[in-house]
């Protein structure tokens, strides 16, 4: 349960009067976005961090947002009005204490976000464990896209280009359809966002989807997650009922009806309460579900018995939830009509690393995806074998984050991997852990139970031996599907690098073998 010495939910007075925001922690992914955001919204941004790489160290530079590397108490001279806290921050980073000692007014990412922004708009929020990005980037299309129920996804991707949408969104990834991970939108306008379970900052250890005021809100599904500051599922489960108290009269929570956690804490909601899925029981369903090579198509059933036949763009079961889901919510309560969405549907382009083709060099095409957690993983490797049938599936994991690092799913992975034809796992990532050696995950134990499976699994000691053994041993016709919270350290490109020098050489001994 919640730990009693750790506050939750803290907000801070906002200052009456804000035009220069100091953001701790701007280099990250989300930071880095939100403080693009605020520039564009008209205010005077400057950022602190300890390191910053591509693409968002490129994306400040280019909008020449100052960004200091390296925690310098002197960042704060140019006296901001407000210094924003990263979750990234410690209550000792020198920063965020010199922020202190001047008495400068502070507060986290979430808190501002919300003031500023999702107070004055209609805000989506989209939660769960699986499938947010994809979630929020395919619902911030089809809004954008169907706002004036245009007649083909053609015309809404110039609709949407020329930035005129009312809808706002703020995605943790970067969607194909759009030039960046946020818009501001327009007040009064539909906001869709993530609504991350993570803590909020040093001083705020509750999640960050309590600050987002929902109008509407979407729980997909509750798994244990997050090792390094929840406990236990009921722990999780607990935050996520927090969040469903917030749906009270005149707000709308979906929740997905295949999910028996995610039914559970729905029932703290004092809304109204729509539920989605497979099951009979779903007020929003989907049946005759069917894979082929272009993603999927299913047949969509209404709560008033319309039905309707949906070709999806995208693979998999899971995103058959994330589908229905993003659909229902803008035709209920955003009065879209049903046929502009499926016309918008058709035209989504999907999300950067979530089954993100790379490239195809000699024969061997190359996917990034952010699968990490066992079911994700497991959901994964089912849609793609589905896709591609005719290729030969090499499911290549790195665990990296927190949580996977730990041996709290170290069953599950051999559940979830074990329906791949190659595995290769590589090691743990090395960091400095605050966990025991036997909490750590024993990947030996995993390639082991794979193997007595009839899976090809095997572990790389480092990414360059596995980049070396990929580049060797693919052959044309197979599919290389990287998963991994992080970057894999550029594997991936460097696998396709590797696989045009090999047809480079090939081709060289074919002219010498000729001369």
């Amino acid at each position: 349960m919640t730990k009693a010495h750790q506050p939750w939910f803290i907000r801070y007075p906002r200052p009456n009067h804000v035009q220069k925001i100091h953001i701790l922690g701007m280099a990250g992914s989300g930071m880095g976005a939100f403080a693009c955001m605020l520039q564009e919204a008209g205010y005077e941004v400057r950022g602190s961090d300890r390191a910053a790489y591509p693409p968002m160290s490129d994306i400040l530079a280019s909008r020449q947002i100052p960004l200091s590397l390296g925690w310098h108490p002197e960042d704060l001279d140019w006296n901001p009005d407000w210094v924003i806290v990263g979750n990234v921050c410690r209550s000792d980073n020198p920063v965020a204490v010199e922020a202190e000692k001047r008495n400068l007014p502070r507060a986290s990412f979430p808190q501002a976000l919300s003031d500023l922004f999702l107070a004055s708009r209609r805000p989506i929020v989209i939660a769960g464990t699986h499938g947010k990005t994809t979630t929020t980037a395919l619902t911030a299309w089809l809004s954008s896209a169907t706002e004036s129920e245009q007649d083909s996804s053609e015309q809404a991707t110039e609709y949407e280009a020329n930035n005129k949408s009312k809808t706002g969104f703020l995605v943790g990834g970067q969607g194909k359809n759009f030039d960046g991970p946020f818009r501001i939108g327009q007040e009064g306008g539909p906001f869709v966002i993530e609504g991350d379970e993570y803590d909020t900052a040093f001083f705020d250890k509750g999640p960050k989807f309590l600050h987002y005021r929902p109008e509407v809100a979407l729980l997909n599904n509750v798994e244990f997650d997050h090792a390094d500051i929840y406990d236990s599922i009921e722990e999780i489960e607990e935050n996520f009922e927090r969040l469903c108290t917030l749906i009270t009269e005149g707000k709308s929570l979906w929740v997905n009806q295949d999910d028996q956690r995610a039914l559970n804490c729905a029932q703290k909601a004092t809304g109204q309460i729509i539920t989605y899925g497979f099951d009979e029981r779903a007020m929003w369903r989907a049946s005759k579900i069917n894979p082929n090579d272009q993603g999927c198509t299913f047949t969509m059933h209404l709560p008033n018995g319309a039905e309707y036949e949906v070709e999806s763009p995208l693979a998999g079961r899971h995103n058959v939830w994330n589908t229905l889901a993003a659909i229902g919510m803008l035709h209920s309560h955003f009065g879209r009509s049903i046929n502009s969405l499926l016309q918008a549907l058709k035209g989504f382009k999907g999300v950067q690393k979530r089954q993100d083709e790379l490239g195809e060099v000699d024969g061997v095409l190359v996917m990034d995806d952010y699968a990490h957690h066992p079911t994700a993983i497991q959901e994964t490797i089912a849609a793609l074998m589905a896709r591609y049938p005719q290729r030969r599936l090499w499911a290549i994991y790195e665990p990296k984050s927190n949580t996977a690092r730990r041996n709290v799913h170290q069953e599950d992975y051999i559940t979830a991997f074990a329906q791949a034809p190659v595995v290769r796992l590589t090691r743990p990532f090395k960091k400095e852990d605050r966990f025991s050696a036997d909490e750590r995950l024993n990947i030996d134990h995993v390639i082991g139970s794979l193997q007595a499976q009839g899976v090809q699994a095997q572990s790389a000691l480092d990414i360059d031996i596995l980049v070396e053994e990929l580049v060797n041993e693919a052959q044309a016709g197979d599919l290389l599907v990287f998963m991994s919270s992080s970057s894999f350290e550029g594997a991936q490109a460097r696998v396709l690098k590797g696989l045009q020098a090999r047809v480079q050489a090939r081709s060289q001994e074919s002219s010498e073998e000729g001369v």
